[in-house]
């Protein structure tokens, strides 16, 4: 295996079953598409074009190899194309080559199986999404925001504490006709700013996040916000806290297939006991 052992085996799968991968510095400030994001988005879209077929191939562009990225249709949701690392170790290895300095793990490069799930449950069920405003949180490559605008939300914004899963989510985007705001740094003291929909593909991957996270989403429904996640039984996930919503197999030839990971749910926080007995009784249920 090596290369460090795949990078610790791809930072912990984002944290698979089982895994705890190191937390990650959150970052305090929000940030518009300048500054870190703008020089980001040039490098992907050099990147980009590193891979493209001619004429748009820059002649200078080094051989294809394992250490770029490819638009290809992600396997669980086909309708949606995403720019996606031939292997993720390799990119990170060659990003942090070019930069000079280690570097926050490209998450955004990979198609994760809970985003995979809550993008195919909103292509499933438009009437989820449609005419909302919604916020992707840890949007990553923007999978789930794409999603969401292709089933005719009223306005979606991607939210990463990353400058690149930000360029990501632009360049993803755009391969994918659809508008998506994007909006950097750490929304979680907050309640998500007056978003009807909010989705969190692959959040619960430390303690410390599902902490964090699991405050921020339960303001969320307090002020009368929805709210989805997707997860594929990570450790940390609080399953008491959350009802599924629908479960699916994932493809064997998926990316995940490495780490046993064969199916994810789409779930969204349950009512506290003393919520539900009010809510029965509203609808003259038993109490």
């Amino acid at each position: 295996m090596t290369v460090a052992a795949r990078r610790a085996a791809w930072a912990g799968s984002r944290s698979a079953p089982g895994v705890s991968p190191p937390i990650l510095a959150l970052v305090r400030h929000a940030e518009a598409v300048t500054g870190p994001t703008t020089a980001a988005l040039a490098d992907l879209e050099r990147k980009t074009l590193e891979r493209a077929d001619p004429p748009r191939r820059p002649r200078s562009a080094p051989p294809r190899g394992i250490d770029g990225l490819r638009l290809t249709a992600v396997p669980f949701v086909p309708e949606i194309r995403l720019h996606l690392a031939e292997d993720p170790i390799v990119f990170w290895a060659r990003m942090e080559a070019e930069a000079g300095t280690a570097l926050t793990p490209p998450f955004w490069a990979s198609a994760w199986p809970g985003g995979q799930v809550l993008a195919r449950y909103l292509l499933d069920h438009p009437q989820v999404s449609a005419g909302r405003q919604v916020l992707d949180l840890a949007a990553g490559s923007g999978l789930v925001a794409i999603a969401a605008a292709l089933t005719g939300a009223r306005s979606v914004t991607a939210n990463d504490i990353d400058p690149y899963a930000l360029a990501a989510v632009i360049l993803n985007a755009r391969c994918n006709a659809v508008p998506v705001a994007v909006r950097g740094g750490d929304l979680l003291d907050g309640d998500a700013d007056g978003a009807d929909l909010v989705l969190a593909g692959d959040v619960f991957y430390s303690a410390a996040m599902a902490e964090r996270m699991l405050a921020f989403l339960d303001r969320v429904v307090r002020r009368g916000g929805q709210v989805l996640v997707g997860d594929p039984g990570r450790t940390n996930l609080p399953r008491g806290r959350l009802s599924t919503v629908a479960s699916y197999p994932l493809p064997e030839a998926d990316a995940f297939a490495d780490s046993q990971i064969r199916r994810a749910d789409v779930l969204r926080p349950a009512l506290a006991p003393g919520r539900a007995a009010a809510r029965r009784s509203s609808q003259g249920g038993p109490g």
